[in-house]
């Protein structure tokens, strides 16, 4: 029998399923045409499987079997990137930028049978494991979020999938409202645990796995939930390899670009230009004011390669710019922040395309900030260790950058710490329950292990105290967490920025046929740099510290480069897509928006941070990025198309 697309059922009456996350005025959410589908693209590649026995044979829309593994698809993987190796009982199958050969793989078929889960994923790249021993079936995502894996229970059967969507779509879930919530208020995605922003669609947090077997599925860590600490100096080496091995594992003879503006991404061309030729990149848009250019154009001339071209910006290379027309912007699992700043991505993309004669690939530095330094709000940790001197030395150090006192430097850390992960939440909990705060920048307020954001306060009041209710109910529930502020809001950071990479990456894949490549990213980098405790990443005499120690004398990059205490910045662009975008983002987010209509925002504020920008004032700037990107999100998927096929019949694992 052929098959046929399944097509969700009952959207239009309240969803229910067995272990549903409710909470919230969800029926407006569940009210909506479309919002559980995804669009069928090119661009769009997840993964899914199937573990026990479902009246019909179910499988993604034009999804292709997984080598050696029963139950298991792919949708939109270049075959080169999926493979598996199998051996009696036991498979292991990896989806993405892997550096492991198939004999590498098939030496952890006894990882595989011990449960030694950690050993799966310390190859260089960045990718989903799926393992199988027995009875015993190990998903496994990678450490920053961009192969997420989220599970469910439908027809009889357990599911997973790398898409929250596409899990819904198997019966019509709709979102979760007060995961919206904590998503736009906290911004932070391990905050509510398993609850993902689908309803009925529970996900994996960081660090952990799904595990499923004949007695049921539970996540289980595999990420210790902080490092032990590696002094700067003794971990530089690894750092550099760990790098080194990330970028040579993506280098497969087919074209290669770069961005080349800051030292993370200067990093990652000249690492690439030892290899073969790299066509670097810089966007030079005037109203920027850095000096990213000079420094690119002389990398350029210094490091054999490299051949640069600058990306001059125009009028619509403003954040904001397109919005009007959001059938340009490829549909996401999640909100993702750049949908604002597409179409300056694009300027990127353009002259890249217009430079090789075959898609390639394009190394960018983003997560660099996040793995390579650290924001002052350790701080918090050297107070909470009674590390005084350290903390006050420290503290007269990032008081200098901000023109201000070392007092109050270190009184904003000194709250965050005298109180851990669980009464963060429920201090953050009680505020909820609270009015809304006038609005102050952040930077003004006291550092928090999940800081509040100013979208919390243009929220109704009901959707603040579900979201109260929500975190206390967390709070009670944390096992594991670490003792160090530092330690979750890297982890965090890293998560948030792998989930928004992915959008980047769709929009070259689907318009230019480019793979986007992240290294700092990937698991391995990852765990070199954060094993370096943050007092040292994040030192305030030193600009990028680990990356100077890593990289003086290798001969990889020039001097001038390493001794750079510079660093660009959007503001402008910013501010400038602020202004000349009003009307656009006054219609996003006003009557007609889809957050109003659930009391996630409410007009007035939104319209007066806006009359901000305009004047040129200080403005509330992630908020309303994390605003317009989710508002973005739930309007996209009104016009998404299927992801599931059937064929009738019964399908046992």
């Amino acid at each position: 029998m052929p098959l046929r697309p399944i097509r969700p059922k009952g959207r239009r009456a309240r969803h229910t399923c067995v272990g549903a996350q409710t909470g919230g005025p969800g029926a407006l959410f569940d009210s909506w045409p479309g919002t559980t589908t995804v669009k069928e693209t090119a661009a769009m590649r997840w993964s899914a499987g199937r573990y026990g026995t479902t009246e019909e044979a179910t499988r993604p829309l034009g999804g292709h079997p997984v080598p050696g593994v029963e139950a298991a698809w792919t949708a939109g993987w270049p075959t080169g990137r999926v493979r598996a190796v199998s051996q009696g009982p036991v498979s292991l199958a990896v989806i993405g930028d892997c550096g492991a050969d198939d004999d590498q793989l098939a030496a952890r078929f006894p990882a595989v049978r011990a449960g030694r889960w950690r050993e799966l994923t310390r190859w260089p790249g960045s990718y989903l494991v799926i393992a199988r021993g027995g009875e015993e079936l190990a998903v496994i995502g990678d450490l920053s979020g961009q192969h997420p894996v989220y599970w469910r229970s439908h027809g009889g059967a357990l599911w997973w999938a790398t898409s929250a969507l596409a899990l819904a779509a198997l019966d019509g879930a709709p979102a979760d409202p007060t995961a919206l919530a904590a998503h736009l208020a906290l911004g932070q995605p391990d905050v509510l645990g398993q609850r993902s922003l689908m309803r009925c669609v529970n996900r994996v947090p960081g660090g952990h796995l799904l595990l499923a077997g004949p007695s049921g599925a539970r996540t289980v860590r595999f990420e210790p939930a902080e490092y032990g600490s590696v002094d700067l100096p003794v971990a530089a080496a690894t750092v550099r390899a760990a790098l080194g091995e990330a970028v040579a594992t993506r280098l497969d003879g087919r074209p290669v670009s770069a961005d080349l503006a800051g030292l993370d991404s200067t990093t990652l061309a000249c690492l690439a230009a030892q290899r073969g030729p790299v066509t670097a990149v810089t966007f030079a848009d005037e109203r920027l004011r850095d000096d990213d250019l000079p420094y690119a154009t002389r990398t350029a001339a210094a490091v054999p390669g490299l051949t640069h071209h600058a990306v001059a910006g125009t009028v619509h290379t403003v954040y904001y710019d397109g919005l009007d027309d959001l059938s340009r912007l490829p549909v996401t699992d999640a909100p993702n922040a750049y949908a604002v700043t597409a179409s300056i991505k694009r300027a990127v993309l353009d002259t890249v395309a217009a430079h090789h004669p075959a898609p390639g690939l394009h190394l960018t530095g983003s997560a660099g900030d996040a793995v390579l330094s650290a924001p002052s709000s350790y701080l918090a940790d050297l107070l909470r260790e009674r590390w005084h001197r350290r903390a006050w030395s420290h503290g007269l150090g990032h008081a200098r950058l901000r023109h201000t006192s070392a007092w109050s430097v270190l009184g904003r850390a000194r709250p965050a710490s005298r109180t851990g992960l669980a009464g963060a939440w429920r201090q953050t909990a009680a505020e909820l329950r609270g009015p809304a705060r006038e609005w102050v920048p952040q930077a003004s307020r006291p550092v928090s292990w999940t800081p509040l954001l100013a979208t919390a306060d243009w929220m109704s009041p009901d959707v603040r105290h579900q979201l109260a209710t929500a975190l206390d109910g967390a709070a009670g529930q944390l096992d594991g967490t670490p003792v160090r502020l530092a330690a979750w809001s890297d982890r965090q950071d890293l998560a948030r920025l792998g989930a928004d990479t992915t959008g980047w990456r769709q929009i070259a894949s689907t318009e230019y046929g480019i793979d986007l490549v992240a290294p700092y990213l990937d698991n391995e980098v990852i765990r070199a740099c954060l094993a370096i405790p943050a007092d040292q990443r994040g030192a305030p005499g030193r600009y990028k510290p680990l990356l100077n120690t890593a990289f003086t004398g290798a001969g990889v990059l020039p001097d001038f480069v390493l001794t750079r205490t510079t660093k660009g910045g959007f503001n402008a662009l910013a501010y400038a897509g602020l202004r000349e975008n009003t009307p656009v983002l006054l219609d996003l987010l006003g009557p007609s928006s889809r957050l109003a209509a659930a009391g996630l925002v409410t007009e007035q504020p939104i319209a007066r941070m806006l009359a901000r920008a305009a004047a040129g004032q200080p403005t509330a700037q992630g908020a309303l990025h994390l605003a317009v990107a989710a508002e973005v999100w739930l309007r996209q998927a009104d016009t998404a198309a299927l992801v599931w096929e059937v064929n009738s019949g019964v399908a046992a694992v």
